[in-house]
């Protein structure tokens, strides 16, 4: 949907670049080019045309501000409006009960309930610092009772024991009591799921919604279904009182047709994306960032975060010290700047949150090439010894370098041409680290096209 929308729109704006005003002809050319994307991206038919409504009645007649032409303002109003049919700015989990605060998981099989159970639960520990319990009162999968207790491991929080022949209602009853006797925040409980819609699985989950008066009710669903969203989500909010919706696998495709039908049809907000497999990999849904994320702005608020959360500061202000004490920058630091590259999810997770027009100048093919470079280099590194990447001369001078760079290679299953190429990028960034040294960065800034030399061959403008 991201890209369909993206592309449309800005042929918009070329084409009605230089006109004074907003007009119904030109409204008519750009709501027919988005009504087509979101049809395209499978949004429901009413939620189309609910939107086409509102964007038609808030653009007509709009003044062209400033430096504003239509198609841009237009974008605006595109924006505000996705950003309203998305819900509003940012709508937090509810932990206001008596301890523990129950949060039931509905939804259908492979939408990914289970490891969003664990993501929430991690989620819950590091940013709300809740001390959490989860338990699995799916009987009719014991691998999804033994995947909960994997992922609730990797998540740091604890888990309920529960077994195929116990009856749900039993098992929540049963985790509510431990929950309570020790002390816990917050009980997440993953329910059965279904491959579809049947009046067993709402009976059931009709029943443990009785038994547990949760706190929060959380409809999980996956983005990439598109129309299918829909009805489960319409099937849900009949069976449950829902409180708010979690839309997984947003890292895909789609980026937007779900979450545009689902929180019209549920009325419950979307509290949650699911951006990827980590288990991190749960973000604070964000109305307008998302709708800026579909209209192809990219989202520098989670690029920042993502930077933020990946970047070891102590690490980093360590090989600052180094370097302006002159100590010298070695091959042990050029290692740590690809592993702290790698925590930030690599070059694609980042710019994946850079403006559509920015990120399109690095094709995926660069990308990928660029990745794979990365991947390369670090097996090289990782193939010297620990006095090879201390001592980087010991490849550069001396009788025995070529026989040290054989090894290497062989190691790391390259050529030694890969091995020279990355001394050769190595030499180059310890030049200008060395002219960083005494206050030499303002000089360095000027030969920034110099840079270029210390990215990974395939990158873009390298």
């Amino acid at each position: 949907m991201a890209s369909t929308l993206t592309d449309r729109l800005s042929h918009l704006v070329k084409t009605m670049r230089g006109q004074a005003r907003i007009t119904e002809s030109n409204v008519q050319d750009m709501l027919r080019e988005v009504r087509m994307a979101l049809l395209e991206a499978d949004v429901a038919l009413p939620v189309v045309r609910d939107f086409i409504a509102r964007v038609k009645d808030k653009a007509l007649g709009q003044e062209v501000v400033g430096s504003l032409n239509p198609g841009q303002v237009l974008v605006s109003i595109v924006q505000k409006e996705l950003a309203a049919t998305m819900g509003e700015g940012v709508a937090d989990i509810n932990l206001a009960a008596q301890p523990p605060a129950v949060i039931l998981m509905a939804g259908l099989q492979g939408a990914g309930k289970t490891t969003t159970t664990a993501k929430l639960a991690k989620h819950l520990i590091e940013r709300r610092k809740k001390k959490v319990l989860t338990v699995s009162a799916d009987v009719y999968r014991p691998a999804a009772i033994e995947q909960l207790k994997t992922v609730t491991r990797q998540a740091g929080a604890e888990w309920f024991p529960s077994a195929p022949d116990q009856k749900p209602r039993d098992i929540a009853l049963a985790a509510l009591d431990h929950a309570k006797r020790h002390y816990f925040d917050v009980l997440l409980v993953d329910t059965a799921g279904r491959l579809a819609i049947d009046e067993a699985l709402m009976a059931e989950i009709r029943e443990l919604h009785a038994t547990l008066n949760p706190v929060e009710t959380l409809f999980v669903v996956d983005a990439m279904q598109g129309q299918d969203a829909v009805n489960t989500a319409r099937a849900f909010k009949e069976a449950l009182p829902l409180t708010g919706v979690v839309l997984t696998k947003l890292d895909g495709d789609s980026r937007g047709g779900a979450a545009l039908s689902v929180r019209q049809v549920t009325g419950a907000p979307i509290k949650f994306a699911g951006v990827s497999e980590k288990i991190d990999g749960l973000e604070v849904f964000d109305a307008e960032r998302h709708a800026g994320r579909v209209l192809g702005m990219g989202d520098i608020v989670a690029l920042v975060e993502e930077v933020t959360k990946g970047v070891d500061i102590a690490a980093a202000q360590k090989l600052a010290e180094k370097v302006k004490s002159g100590s010298g920058f070695d091959l042990n630091d050029f290692l740590a700047q690809i592993s702290q590259m790698k925590k930030m999810g690599g070059l694609g997770n980042l710019m994946d949150k850079l403006p559509t027009q920015m990120a399109a100048k690095a094709g995926q093919a660069d990308l990928d090439r660029a990745e794979r470079d990365m991947k390369r280099m670090e097996g090289i590194l990782n193939a010297m010894t620990a006095k090879e990447r201390r001592q980087p001369a010991l490849l550069m001078d001396g009788k025995s370098k070529a026989s040290r760079k054989r090894r290497i290679a062989a190691g790391a299953g390259v050529q030694i041409q890969d091995v020279n190429r990355l001394l050769n990028q190595f030499d180059q960034m310890q030049g200008m680290m060395k002219k960083m040294k005494g206050g030499g960065l303002m000089k360095m800034m000027k030969k920034l096209g110099g840079m270029k030399g210390m990215m990974p061959p395939g990158f873009p403008g390298a």
